[in-house]
Formats: structure tokens, C-alpha cells, sequence
């Protein structure tokens, strides 16, 4: 299965992103979800993560069977926020320890030197 974003369609506050589902040897499907932009400026979301938090969300819909409208909520955006904040943090301490290796390493071989 594959999704493909063909695009969205704007009413006042509400984006409505546009996907079709393509299975090979079917006839696509169109899919339609809804974002309130509002969250995303709640959240500190650029408008350009738009479409790829619609297809994570509308995947998880699908594989879940979910029946009812496709809708990217506050709770998604607080998740996809969440987890993005949890990425930096081990990042920043990636680069914390090996700049600490370093600084250790240079000590070391001065003292070896020595």
C-alpha cells in the first residue's frame, strides 16, 4: 500500500489534505483529513509538516481499520511535538558525551605524553 498526497483545499481555519491509497492491481482510493491550523500554531508546528503528519496519521487509521473521518488532532500534534523534543534532548546528549570523550581523550594522551 502506498499513500500519495495529491493535495488540500482550505476553509477558513481547516485544512483538508487530500491522499490516495494505491494497491497494486486495485482501483486507488481517495482519502480526505482534517487539520484545524490553529494547533499548529498552538504547538510551534510549521504548516510544511502538514502533509507527512496526515499520512502518519491516516496510515495509523487505515492499518487500524478506523471507519469514521480522518482527523489530525491536538493530541497527534502533542505526540509528534513530544517526540520531537524527546530526539533533541538524546541528540544534545549524544553530542554532550562525545564532546566529553574528547576532553577526556586530549587529558589523557597530554598525561601519557607527559
Amino acid at each position: 500500500m502506498e499513500l500519495r498526497y495529491v493535495g488540500f483545499e482550505q476553509t477558513q481555519n481547516t485544512r483538508m489534505y487530500r491522499f490516495e491509497r494505491v494497491v497494486k492491481g486495485e482501483p486507488s482510493t481517495r482519502f480526505v483529513i482534517t487539520a484545524d491550523l490553529a494547533l499548529f500554531l498552538v504547538h510551534h508546528i510549521h504548516i510544511q509538516e502538514g502533509p507527512s503528519l496526515c499520512a502518519i496519521k491516516l496510515a495509523s487509521d487505515l492499518e487500524s481499520s478506523w471507519s469514521g473521518q480522518h482527523q489530525l488532532t491536538d493530541a497527534d500534534l502533542l505526540a509528534h511535538v513530544t517526540a520531537r523534543a524527546s530526539a533533541e534532548a538524546l541528540k544534545t546528549e549524544s553530542r554532550s558525551r562525545r564532546a566529553h570523550r574528547a576532553t577526556t581523550g586530549s587529558r589523557n594522551d597530554l598525561r601519557e605524553g607527559a
